[in-house]
């Protein structure tokens, strides 16, 4: 059973789909989606393996294009869009600005995320004076995720879950009016997961973010409405109580997946 969006005013939202589909050779990888995602909200779009919720993520980056069903982005149908353009829009995913760079330290990744607003994007022969004027900036949101007093440490040499924090302050960086989060917890240990939740409440607030997560936990504790996709269609969508006790959701979820689901809280 699929349940029926709430009708949102259109300046209320900031990215739509309607009808999104992708197929490959014969499979549907998403079935025709229709999500809403509010302005200043925490979206988590959930469901169990092979749910589509990844080839989701890429359709509305145009990492792949779309077989039918557009995207509206702040009002603007942006489906026929190149991925840099989507990109200059403000529509940025965690891993396309990912720390790539593990000889650079964690305030120089963080920079080159800031050059983007200075002109001097491709301009790495130039003296360093003038990058060295976006510190401040860089220095403010290292604090924000806990890093400041890693800034002069490799990025290569960071633990796993510090590693995941400088993704989303470099994220940060490039100002995203939405953040696209893939998975930010995975992998993680405990404490891990505590101190990124707790990171992602924080640079949330009065932004927009759509994240995919399996950890029940973490959606629990921050989405303020979410989205479940099956088989690449949407099951379910509402807040946590409301999903969490959905037939259908339990149905496709089963077993131990199930029971972590109810637990969550």
């Amino acid at each position: 059973m699929k349940t029926a969006p709430v009708p949102m005013s259109e300046a209320s939202l900031i990215l739509e789909t309607r009808g999104l589909t992708k197929e490959f050779k014969g499979f549907t990888a998403v079935d025709g989606v229709d999500l809403q995602v509010r302005r200043g909200h925490i979206h988590a779009l959930i469901g169990p393996n092979g749910a589509g919720k990844t080839t989701c993520f890429n359709l509305l980056t145009k990492f792949l294009t779309p077989t039918r069903g557009s995207i509206v982005f702040n009002g603007t149908d942006i489906t026929g869009e190149k991925p840099a353009e989507i990109a200059r829009r403000g529509v940025i995913r965690s891993f396309q600005i990912s720390a790539v760079f593990p000889h650079l330290t964690v305030l120089e990744n963080v920079r080159i995320g800031l050059q983007r607003f200075t002109g001097t994007s491709f301009h790495f022969w130039k003296g360093l004076t003038g990058l060295q004027q976006l510190d401040a900036k860089v220095l403010a949101l290292l604090e924000l995720v806990d890093l400041r007093e890693m800034a002069h440490l490799k990025a290569g040499d960071l633990p796993y879950g510090r590693k995941r924090a400088l993704e989303i302050a470099t994220t940060m960086a490039m100002e995203p009016t939405l953040m696209l989060l893939d998975e930010p917890t995975q992998g993680m240990g405990h404490e891990d997961v505590e101190r990124v939740t707790t990171l992602i409440k924080r640079v949330a607030e009065g932004r927009t973010v759509l994240m995919v997560e399996h950890n029940m936990k973490v959606v629990s504790r921050i989405a303020d409405r979410i989205t479940v996709l099956a088989r690449g269609a949407v099951l379910a969508e509402g807040d946590y109580a409301e999903v969490s006790k959905h037939p259908a959701v339990l149905e496709a979820y089963m077993g131990s997946e199930a029971a972590e689901l109810q637990g969550a809280h």
